[in-house]
C-alpha cells in the first residue's frame, strides 16, 4: 500500500504529539517530586479535629534529617496555618483536612492540587529544592466568602530557616529599688540540638545568657533586673533569641506613691500643737 509523503507527516507528528502528551503526563505526576493523593493519609471526626494529635496543633513538624510534616486545617472561608514556612532542599509532606465542607488545598505554581473533604485526610509529599513564594487556593466552591479563601507557602534559604520560639514573662510593675526577673522560654522545633543567646535590654542595661536545647526541646533562662540601677520611671525592654523578639515595659514605681501626700501626714495628724 502506499502511503502519501503528507499522509506519512501527519502519522508522525501525531505519535509524536501522543509521545509528548504522555511523557508531559508522567512528568507532571512525579517529576517535580510529588507522590499523588492516596487514602494513607486515613480518616478523622471533623468534630473532634481540636483534640486530634496530629490537627490539634497546626503548622511545621521537623522530623528528622530534611524531612518536614505540615498539618492544614481547611474552613470557611481560611487556612489554619495562613501562611508555611519550609526550607529549601527539603521534603515536605502535607496532611490537609476540612472541619466543615469540601475545599482544596491548591499551591500556584505547583501541581499540588486536591480535594480537602471532611472526615478524610488528604497525603501529598513534596520535594522543594529552590527558594520561592507561593500562594495557596481553595478551587472548591465553598460559600460566600470562597474567593477570599488563601493562604501562602514561603519556601526559605536553608540558612534562613529556623523554628526557634520565644515566650517571656516579666511583671508590668515593680517597687522602685527592689530587685525582679524576666523569664524566657526558648523552644526549639527542630530535631537537632541548638546552641544560642537570649539577650535582654532593659533601660541603659544588657544582659546575656547561653541557652542550649536538645532536639524539640525547650529551655528556660532568668535574668535577674535590679530596678536600682534603673531609676524611677518606665523602662523599656527587649528580649531577643535568634530572629526571635519580644518587648515591653517594666515601671518602677516609688511605693509611697498611692495617691497620697506623704509630706502632710505623719507627726502631723494631731494639729494642736
Amino acid at each position: 500500500m502506499n502511503i502519501h509523503t503528507y499522509e506519512k507527516i501527519w502519522l508522525v507528528a501525531a505519535m509524536v504529539l501522543i509521545v509528548g502528551f504522555i511523557a508531559t503526563i508522567t512528568y507532571g505526576a512525579v517529576g517535580p517530586g510529588i507522590a499523588m493523593v492516596d487514602d494513607d493519609g486515613g480518616s478523622i471526626d471533623p468534630d473532634e479535629i481540636n483534640d486530634h494529635e496530629r490537627f490539634g496543633d497546626t503548622g511545621v513538624e521537623h522530623v528528622g534529617g530534611n524531612e518536614y510534616e505540615v498539618a492544614v486545617v481547611a474552613q470557611a472561608w481560611s487556612y489554619f496555618p495562613e501562611e508555611i514556612d519550609v526550607p529549601a532542599n527539603s521534603e515536605v509532606t502535607f496532611y490537609v483536612t476540612s472541619r466543615d465542607v469540601t475545599h482544596s488545598f491548591s499551591v500556584v505554581g505547583t501541581n499540588i492540587n486536591t480535594m480537602v473533604i471532611p472526615g478524610e485526610v488528604s497525603q501529598m509529599t513534596v520535594e522543594f529544592d529552590e527558594p520561592g513564594e507561593y500562594g495557596i487556593l481553595c478551587n472548591e466552591y465553598c460559600g460566600a466568602g470562597h474567593h477570599d479563601m488563601e493562604g501562602k507557602l514561603n519556601v526559605v534559604p536553608e540558612d534562613e530557616f529556623d523554628m526557634t520560639e520565644l515566650d517571656v514573662e516579666a511583671p508590668d510593675e515593680v517597687e522602685a529599688g527592689n530587685e525582679t526577673t524576666i523569664n524566657a522560654t526558648v523552644s526549639d522545633g527542630m530535631q537537632t540540638d541548638l546552641e544560642t543567646t537570649a539577650a535582654l535590654e532593659i533601660g541603659d542595661q544588657q544582659y546575656e545568657e547561653p541557652v542550649a536545647i536538645e532536639g524539640a526541646g525547650s529551655e528556660s533562662v532568668e535574668f535577674a533586673v535590679d530596678t536600682a540601677e534603673l531609676g524611677d520611671g518606665d523602662h523599656d525592654w527587649t528580649m531577643t533569641v535568634d530572629d526571635e523578639e519580644e518587648s515591653g515595659t517594666l515601671s518602677a514605681v516609688n511605693g509611697s506613691d498611692d495617691g497620697t501626700d506623704d509630706s502632710a501626714g505623719g507627726d502631723g495628724g494631731d494639729g494642736d500643737a
